[in-house]
């Protein structure tokens, strides 16, 4: 589970000094994404038409959206806090030992399987995936297409350490709202005015049409502790009708089908995303929390990273094997992604903690 130590964080939302809830939280988002990517895979039951008009994987990575944005900015704020400064050598240290090695190592295999033969891979693919620019690649394949939003990701870490750096934390929150606030805008604009000459097939993907969804997370990390101050927030997060906001989220998400209404739907979508994350990390001890803090549950989300990179070559409608086939596809991917998860997840977040000490060691930290 993620750690993160907020000293004004209430105090039956921490469990075992971890941020209660997150990983379950996590788990139900990567669930969203495989049953969303099985609709239509051989062998695997049509409940698609349940679902009909909500993409769910869409609204599970947007949750792992808002999550990346609230933690980061908890800890970046919390460092600030303690040393007055921001170490862009350790930030990056951390992000580079705990995302590169699994998802080079997966390129890296997707890369061999086509060479062998095995997958397609479409010009310009590896490139995008390499450089982590997927997101503004048109026409991915499906292999390697999910790395949109981990693209997305690694330009937020690109960016907003810089930020909070040069701008502060106060200016760096209004910087993020503002994102947040410009994003809806942003994207009515390209679908009313510029769909002729801007990529409409990367609205959505592309930075600065998806980045509120992290940016959120952001604000959310500085204003929570202050919202929690007011009776009035407390008494609505702890409220049963507070049920509303997520089948809210629901709903707005409904709207995917009509790409001006979504423009601005979605941000209210991540809004209400934001304050149910919230909740969950607040009041972790009812029947919602019991379900999220679930051995089964932590355990899937904390295997929620490799999963995500892997789901993909195996649960692929579009191809017609055995191993693309229900429910042999699922365990195929769920089996590589345990394997990346102790074979090299792991060991590279161990060998992170060796390089971080050595560089604390020779005082390298305090310098960058």
């Amino acid at each position: 589970m993620t750690q993160l130590h907020l000293p004004t964080e209430r105090p039956n939302a921490l469990i075992s000094n971890r941020i209660a809830s997150l990983d379950g939280l996590r788990a139900i988002s990567i669930i969203m994404v495989l049953v969303s990517h099985l609709f239509g895979t051989d062998g695997f039951p049509d409940i698609a038409p349940f679902f009909k008009g909500l993409d769910i994987g869409h609204l599970g990575v947007t949750i792992f959206f808002v999550i990346s944005g609230l933690l980061i900015t908890g800890l970046l704020f919390e460092e600030h806090r303690r040393t007055g400064r921001i170490s862009l050598l350790l930030f990056y240290l951390r992000r580079t030992f705990r995302i590169f090695p699994a998802y080079y190592t997966f390129v890296a295999a997707v890369a061999i399987a086509c060479s062998l033969g095995w997958v397609q891979l479409l010009r310009g693919d590896l490139a995008a995936a390499l450089t982590y620019t997927m997101n503004y690649h048109s026409d991915p394949s499906w292999c390697l297409g999910h790395t949109w939003s981990l693209s997305v990701e690694e330009q937020f870490y690109l960016i907003w350490p810089f930020t909070l750096l040069v701008l502060g934390p106060r200016r760096g929150l209004v910087a993020a709202g503002t994102l947040v606030v410009a994003a809806p805008f942003i994207r009515f604009g390209i679908w009313q005015f510029a769909a002729s000459i801007y990529p409409t097939t990367i609205v959505g993907s592309s930075f600065e049409t998806t980045g509120d969804s992290i940016a959120i997370g952001c604000v959310l990390a500085g204003v929570r502790n202050w919202l929690w101050e007011m009776p009035g927030y407390r008494r609505q997060l702890q409220s049963p009708w507070f049920i509303l906001v997520p089948v809210l989220a629901l709903i707005m998400f409904r709207t995917g089908d009509h790409p001006r209404i979504y423009a601005v739907a979605h941000s209210v979508a991540i809004v209400c995303i934001a304050l149910t994350i919230d909740r969950c990390i607040r009041v972790p001890l009812g029947f919602t929390g019991r379900i999220l803090n679930s051995k089964v549950l932590v355990y899937i989300g904390g295997l929620s990273y490799s999963i995500y990179l892997w789901q993909q070559p195996f649960i692929n409608r579009n191809v017609k094997t055995s191993f693309t086939s229900f429910p042999l596809n699922i365990t195929l991917a769920l089996i590589f992604a345990i394997f990346s998860y102790y074979i090299v997840e792991k060991p590279g977040l161990r060998l992170r903690k060796w390089v971080e000490a050595q560089l604390r060691d020779v005082r390298l930290v305090k310098t960058f």
